[in-house]
């Protein structure tokens, strides 16, 4: 079942007032919460590690969340759903 990201993004940004890191299940997915880091990651023009959430299975159904331009601002969001067959409608 594929989860209304409405409400994903509602736990999600529960999650990130919390500023604590999350790992579990949530709407029958695999999903993970890491809060900013305030160091540079490795290798990146980023000045910081942006927090992150993410939801599901890459290449199946996949959706995260990540505040890469701080985290008092909104986040990018980013959603894989190729793997999913869609319905077409019903035929005329």
């Amino acid at each position: 079942m594929i989860p209304d990201l409405g409400e994903v993004r509602g736990f999600a940004n529960h999650l990130h007032a919390t500023c604590k890191h999350w790992e579990g299940d949530l709407f029958g997915w695999r999903a993970e919460y890491t809060p900013e880091d305030r160091k540079k990651p490795a290798g990146s023009k980023m000045p910081f590690t942006p927090a992150e959430f993410w939801i599901g299975e890459s290449g199946i159904w996949f959706y995260s969340l990540m505040w890469e331009r701080g985290k008092d601002k909104e986040p990018v969001a980013f959603l894989d759903d190729r793997g999913l067959i869609k319905n077409s409608g019903d035929a005329a």
